[in-house]
């Protein structure tokens, strides 16, 4: 019988945009979800009593669940598509929501959040493939609608918090599971879409099998460093963003004397900037080449990285705003630069950018925790601004233009 798989010949040049609205509400929800958790950090160490390598093992756990099951999850996924998974991750999800609202000790607070980095693992890689499927020949455009629900999800976080858990605390989180009961269903109606999607692949599996070819001119050596420098610059992202996400709030608190829900505002500025920067990058994605685009990204955000931890409160503001912005505006494009190094392999690109990459940021957040607890929250601050600077391993990457050429050769010879 033949696998179920999404084949080249199948999309559509059309893009639907129903589906792919969809699929960016439930990033909203999914990374709501998991970026509530470092912002509910100050609650958690007061209430628990917990010191800052708790607070570090804790985004470790939710992070390396995700570093650890989304690149297999993606392999696996790309031999065998499986719609269902998308609704069913939500059930792991639900289950870790509601146990975090009621945990009181420091390893099921662990517990949860690893319930809640399963689902985030179990939904990334297929809903980017529903979203690299809807796309039509609109790929940069479809990479940041997919993408601006994510991000619009991490900046409404701590607002939440804010607004909402510094009143309830924990237990409030247990009314979230309303709205994850929503996106169970709309799940549904994602995977009967995408389910009908594979119908054509079974009657073509067996000459695509025979047609796929590889990329000539790029060396597979080629292709491996340059997946590994985009990984790098992923991870600084990642990495920057769970610092400023997990401990900027501390440090502002005890900087400028601010209170802590003015503290999570704060917050709130740089993560919707990165929401501003994400739809910036969407829209110059499919016009302008991707290298120039990244390295915008690498120069533009340096020098207000490098300002911020030396910056008075109105400075901060403004610099982390601006810092937050570039830095995200070549998320969107380093996704689609890379499917185009690995074609036809839209879950293992997913696994490896939005997992390990992205789990490996908390790996780093939680060493800075620990060093946080040894040294003080301001050197973790000002260690963390030099990391945009690992960006200029960009310097190493091929020829965008000959990378999009490519993967139009492999893609019309698959077809």
């Amino acid at each position: 019988m033949a696998t179920k798989t999404i084949q080249p010949a199948s999309i559509a040049a059309k893009t639907i945009y129903p589906i792919l609205l969809t699929i960016s509400m439930m990033h909203l929800l999914n990374d709501t979800i998991q970026f509530i958790v470092p912002s509910l950090f100050p609650i958690l160490k007061s209430s628990l009593s917990l010191n800052f390598a708790q607070i570090g093992l804790i985004s470790l756990m939710i992070n390396l669940t995700a570093a650890i099951m989304q690149p297999l999850i993606g392999i696996y996924t790309d031999n065998k598509a499986k719609p269902m998974m998308l609704p069913f991750g939500m059930l792991f999800t639900m289950l870790g929501v509601i146990t975090l609202a009621y945990a009181h000790q420091f390893w099921v607070v662990m517990f949860a959040v690893m319930l809640i980095g399963l689902g985030s693992a179990i939904f990334h890689p297929e809903s980017a493939r529903v979203s690299f499927l809807a796309a039509g020949d609109k790929k940069g455009a479809a990479s940041s609608i997919f993408q601006f629900g994510g991000f619009m999800g991490q900046a409404i976080a701590p607002v939440l918090t804010a607004v909402w858990f510094v009143v309830t605390g924990q237990q409030g989180l247990v009314w979230l599971s309303i709205v994850i009961a929503v996106g169970f269903f709309a799940q549904f109606y994602v995977a009967r879409w995408y389910q009908n999607q594979l119908v054509p692949a079974d009657a073509a599996g067996a000459k695509t099998k025979q047609s796929q070819v590889s990329p000539t001119e790029l060396s597979t050596g080629r292709i491996v460093l340059a997946i590994t420098i985009l990984m790098i610059l992923v991870f600084s992202k990642n990495l920057y963003v769970a610092a400023i996400s997990s401990y900027y709030s501390f440090f502002v608190i005890d900087r400028f004397g601010v209170t802590m829900g003015q503290a999570q505002i704060i917050l709130f500025v740089f993560l919707a900037a990165n929401v501003v920067g994400l739809l910036l990058g969407g829209l110059l994605a499919d016009r302008f080449s991707r290298l120039k685009l990244i390295w915008f990204s690498i120069l533009g955000t340096a020098p207000f990285a490098l300002m911020l931890p030396y910056s008075n409160l109105t400075f901060s503001i403004i610099w982390i705003f601006l810092a937050g912005t570039i830095l995200s505006s070549s998320f969107s494009v380093i996704m689609v630069y890379a499917n185009e190094l690995l074609p036809g392999k839209v879950g293992l690109v997913s696994g490896i950018f939005f997992g390990l990459a992205f789990g490996l940021g908390g790996v780093g957040s939680a060493i800075l925790g620990n060093m946080a607890d040894t040294t003080s929250i301001d050197f973790i601050i000002q260690c963390c601004a030099y990391l945009p600077l690992l960006g200029l391993l960009t310097i190493f990457l091929p020829s965008d233009k000959k990378v999009k050429k490519e993967a139009q050769q492999v893609s019309v010879a698959q077809s």
